[in-house]
């Protein structure tokens, strides 16, 4: 391939990456704002008819009704949550696939959190929408589990 040819493919594949990054920042912002993206349209519009998420203790949602059903039984137990933007890592893969890590702080009902860190792994279509998103984080968020891992009791 020429070196122009070269150069046109790596600006395309720029532009479709920042794209994809685009996706999951409004999908980040929804879950900040109450399933509301920053549009005004509901954070599950942002997927596929047979997208796929995971997330840790619950398993793998299957479709958009059940990602409706895990976000109606898990966002109850958010009072707040507010994602640092600002330490997103974003690892890009050239296709589909977006992995970004960062933290997050807010309150659970079980009590406040800080600084807790999570990585999700995304795969955007060619259509914008999310198909897949696997959930990497602690669902402890307030840290209560001391029972099983003592140091949390001494921790802040």
């Amino acid at each position: 391939m020429p070196v122009s040819g070269q150069a046109n493919a790596a600006a395309a594949n720029s532009a479709a990456d920042e794209q994809r990054k685009a996706v999951v920042v409004d999908y980040i912002k929804a879950l900040d704002n109450g399933g509301t993206t920053p549009s005004g349209g509901s954070v599950i519009d942002l997927f596929a008819d047979d997208a796929q998420v995971y997330f840790p203790k619950w398993g793998v949602a299957k479709g958009k009704a059940e990602i409706l059903k895990l976000f109606m039984e898990f966002g109850p137990t958010l009072k707040a949550i507010r994602h640092d933007y600002n330490s997103f890592v974003w690892t890009l893969s050239g296709g589909s696939r977006v992995a970004v890590e960062g933290t997050s702080s807010g309150e659970h009902r079980d009590g406040p959190w800080v600084g807790g860190r999570w990585c999700d792994v995304f795969e955007i279509n060619k259509d914008s929408k999310i198909e897949r998103v696997f959930i990497y984080l602690d669902p402890d968020y307030a840290g209560k589990d001391t029972a099983r891992y003592p140091w949390l009791a001494t921790s802040v």
